[in-house]
């Protein structure tokens, strides 16, 4: 097919992916049998287009010949956390204005009464029509037109750039909403209309209204970044459409994603977990836990059977439920460049503040003055001070020492060395806790996974987190550093649709189930045609959102097809409930809230052997030893042999400790520890005694 009229992907694809620190591409060419080009460049915060161009430059690979472009953005994801969000108006139903700030019955803080909250869009632009739709359906009070001109009109005077239209029960009948729009859209000046059913066809209002205020708020701010990145794009030759990472793992046209911003949130944990699906399902490791720590924060995810984990109940923070699907990610504010500091009581805290990007680390030269865990890393030997990227002013490693004895060795009673311990101890704590609440906290062993590590830091802290968590493996692939944009390149199209049912499985209408199956994988198909990739094939799987009748939260349970009876349905539900807290309840009645679709665009596999350049592996280990350095494990130094990666035999076995380096990543090996490679060019370690 041809890529430049929009038909096909081509032989040349670049996947970029904009995190909190670096931004970072990977571009495979097929035409010259999948070398791979990789770069990484700082974030520009300021507008993150200068920062993925910088990257396509780096490869100096002419941007007039890429076929396709995928990218993963944390513009909206950013948008959100900071509410730094586009001025929202809100018409609702008279009576119902407050209901996405009421929330539910929780707190900030689950101990104690301190906290505070601020709603998506401000009181004062949330308007209320008269009008009112029964939970059936059915129409109690007709909408009241006139009060919409006048609702619209106010907002509008009101300075409001984006639109929610938020009824009671839509989901139901979305009559009135849609008429609403229609009004709404002969005066608003541009095509920033969300209505709440359309975004999400779910029974609650506190969350459909959120999501759809969310969804509303963020699309002026994703359009404008779509726009700069695309005029930047078509400056240097690069006249064609682009893909974007949305938070279910798949990939959207840039064209339509601006109709749907809500599901761009967490676009760039996915495309990681997405990759670390891929790389471990060739690897042979269909259960792996994943493990990306950056510069900003650390995600977690669970694999199992080589599919992530997708879920629409996510709450990205306090109060901010976001329910379209997406890869159901973890964060804790602990990367390479979070804070280490002595509290008011006297105890070591790391994280989660961080020095970002600017002024970072203190070993960055940029004027970071606080410790930080890229910090103690270096202090420790466990990286390479030469080969730090983005340093601007190299700084003595007295230095970073004098600043961790001064602002944390004083306080503690520590000298530096055992300050950079401390906070490393710290900060693998804080990480190991991540991993436990996508893993046990959700019936799952860690013993019965690998760990998949990546970013920039991960495999620096990987093996002492395996150790942690009894973990027998740890998986780290060829380019640690890169794996999210690898997630662009490798990830498949994917739209999902949501659909509220909310009836007693015992009372449930079989034909309606594989209705509504139906109308949403043909919906499906239909978005996947209107792209500018076609697949090499189409596949759909079904769940189903279900519950104990009188319970709050929901249990997704995948569904065999979409022609399953009422039986299967109570079965799956009570399985999944046992593997998912170990109790039987068959006595209760199980209620299915949601049916869900997934229809999934497969694109062409794609061999990864080529990410590490095979002619450049020397034939001996001792071909690859850099050199010997004294490394800190667990309190004692250790002299380790330091190897170039990328230099490493395929057939090498490593005994720890050791020290393995390359240009987007540092691979720890602790003592104890046996490491062997793959044919892809992934690092397998297997976690000894320490």
């Amino acid at each position: 097919m041809d890529a430049k009229n929009g038909e096909g992907s081509g032989n040349v694809v670049a996947g970029i992916d904009v995190g909190g620190t670096f931004t970072d591409l990977l571009l495979i060419d097929g035409r010259a049998g999948g070398r791979a080009f990789i770069a990484k460049t700082p974030t520009t915060v300021e507008n993150q287009a200068f920062g993925v161009v910088a990257a396509l430059d780096r490869t100096g690979f002419p941007i007039q010949a890429i076929d396709l472009i995928v990218h993963g953005t944390t513009t909206t994801t950013n948008a959100v956390l900071e509410r730094r969000l586009a001025r929202t108006g809100m018409i609702t139903t008279r009576g119902f204005r407050d209901i996405i700030e009421l929330g539910r019955r929780t707190r900030p803080q689950p101990y104690g009464m301190t906290g505070t909250f601020v709603p998506v869009i401000p009181r004062d632009l949330r308007l209320e029509v008269t009008e009112r739709v029964e939970a059936g359906g059915k129409v109690r009070t007709a909408l009241d037109e006139g009060e919409v001109h006048e609702a619209v009109a106010k907002l509008l005077a009101a300075g409001c750039e984006s639109l929610v239209i938020h009824f009671l029960h839509s989901y139901a009948n979305p009559a009135h909403e849609l008429r609403a729009a229609r009004i709404a859209a002969e005066s608003w000046p541009n095509g920033y209309i969300t209505t709440g059913h359309s975004l999400l066809s779910e029974a609650r209002e506190f969350e459909r209204g959120v999501t759809a205020s969310v969804n509303a708020s963020v699309q002026p701010i994703l359009k404008r970044y779509v726009e700069k990145l695309r005029t930047e794009l078509q400056g240097r030759g690069y006249d064609r459409d682009f893909l974007v990472m949305n938070g279910n793992g798949g990939m959207i046209s840039a064209r339509f994603v601006t109709d749907e911003a809500a599901k761009t949130v967490m676009s760039g944990p996915a495309s990681g977990v997405m990759a670390a699906a891929y790389t471990a399902r060739r690897a042979g490791y269909p259960n792996v836990v994943t493990y990306d720590m950056g510069g900003t924060s650390t995600d977690v995810a669970l694999i199992r059977n080589a599919q992530a984990a997708v879920s629409n109940e996510i709450e990205i923070e306090y109060a901010m439920p976001i329910h379209v699907p997406m890869v159901d990610v973890h964060t804790v504010g602990a990367g390479g460049g979070s804070i280490a500091r002595v509290d008011e009581s006297g105890l070591l805290r790391v994280g989660p503040q961080s020095a970002g990007a600017t002024p970072g680390p203190i070993c960055y030269g940029r004027g970071g003055a606080e410790p930080t865990i890229s910090d103690a890393n270096l202090i420790l030997g466990r990286l390479n001070a030469k080969k730090l990227l983005a340093v601007d002013n190299p700084v003595d490693l007295d230095t970073i020492r004098a600043a961790f004895a001064e602002k944390l060795g004083k306080r503690l009673g520590l000298d530096a060395v055992e300050a950079a311990g401390a906070v490393l101890k710290i900060g693998n704590i804080r990480m190991a806790g991540a991993i436990r609440m996508v893993s046990i906290a959700k019936g799952h062993d860690p013993r019965d996974f690998a760990l998949f590590a990546f970013g920039g830091a991960g495999p620096l802290h990987a093996s002492a987190l395996a150790r942690e968590l009894g973990i027998p493996k740890v998986l780290v692939p060829a380019r640690p550093g890169i794996t999210n944009a690898l997630g662009c390149v490798v990830a498949d199209l994917r739209h999902d649709f949501v659909n509220t049912v909310n009836q007693p499985v015992a009372k449930l209408d079989e034909e309606a189930v594989r209705d509504i199956f139906s109308r949403q994988t043909a919906e499906g198909r239909q978005l996947i045609e209107k792209e500018a990739v076609q697949p090499e094939s189409v596949r759909v799987a079904h769940s189903a959102d279900m519950q104990f009748i009188g319970q709050t939260h929901l249990l997704n349970v995948p569904l065999p097809s979409a022609d399953v009876s009422r039986e299967q349905i109570q079965a799956l539900f009570e399985k999944a409930y046992f593997a998912r807290f170990k109790v039987e309840l068959p006595e209760i009645r199980a209620n299915l809230v949601n049916l869900n679709t997934s229809v999934i665009g497969v694109r062409p596999a794609l061999d990864l052997s080529s990410l590490i350049d095979p002619a450049g592996r020397a034939g001996t280990l001792e071909e690859a030893l850099s050199e010997t350095r004294p490394v800190w494990y667990g309190g004692t130094w250790h002299d380790t042999p330091v190897y170039a990666r990328e230099k490493l035999p395929l057939d090498a076995v490593i005994t720890g400790p050791a020290v393995l380096e390359q240009m987007d990543a540092t691979t720890v090996i602790e003592p104890g520890d046996r490491a062997t490679s793959d044919a892809d060019g992934n690092i397998i370690i297997e976690i000894g005694k320490a």
